[in-house]
């Protein structure tokens, strides 16, 4: 299993979403990746994104001015 890091932070809507699904194209079923953006909107875009692909949100925390989500690749 990898483990990633995408630091994603000062990027704006559509971006982190966009550059999250680049990333989760590249990974093997199982590995994950912890994705942290300042981007309100990806609250609301990284889960969607995760239904639409059919990834694992494993968790979503916010931690002092980012967000911090970790996925898993199905």
């Amino acid at each position: 299993m990898d483990h990633r890091l995408l630091d994603l932070k000062g990027l704006k809507c559509p971006l982190p979403a966009l550059k999250t699904r680049k990333a989760l194209s590249g990974l093997q079923a199982g590995d994950e990746i912890q994705v942290v953006c300042t981007d309100p909107m990806a609250a609301i875009d990284i889960p969607h994104l995760c239904n639409v692909t059919g990834d694992i949100l494993v968790t979503q925390e916010t931690r002092e001015d980012a967000l911090l989500f970790t996925i898993r690749k199905a």
